[in-house]
């Protein structure tokens, strides 16, 4: 009796293998749920990002109002008759303030 429960143990631990370690086994299936969920949150990145430039590109192809913006934003481009003006501010000089606050005066 003793050999027989021995033999279906055996049997039992050999049928549970592939279950646990082999080729399809419930590790690879969590992995692979694993890689599935990365790969669904990737695409839909991708969706949202393909929306926006679609989008873009159906703004640039219908209207002029998007073109003539970037024009004017990327390639500084000014309409006829129009005067270009660009001002430019003086920095302050933050860099002397800022050693003379980190010395100490000793002298009374």
């Amino acid at each position: 009796m003793r050999v027989v429960t021995y033999i279906l143990l055996a049997l039992i631990l050999l049928l549970q293998y592939p279950l646990w370690l082999g080729k399809g086994s419930w590790l690879k299936v969590w992995d692979n749920n694993r890689q599935l969920n990365e790969q669904k949150l990737i695409n839909e990145q991708t969706r949202q990002r393909n929306a926006a430039l679609g989008a873009e590109v159906r703004d640039l192809n219908q209207g002029t109002e998007a073109l003539e913006e970037r024009a004017r934003s990327e390639l500084g481009m000014v309409k006829q008759g129009e005067v270009f003006y660009q001002v430019i501010e003086d920095k302050p000089a933050t860099s002397s303030v800022v050693e003379s606050a980190g010395k100490v005066s000793t002298s009374p």
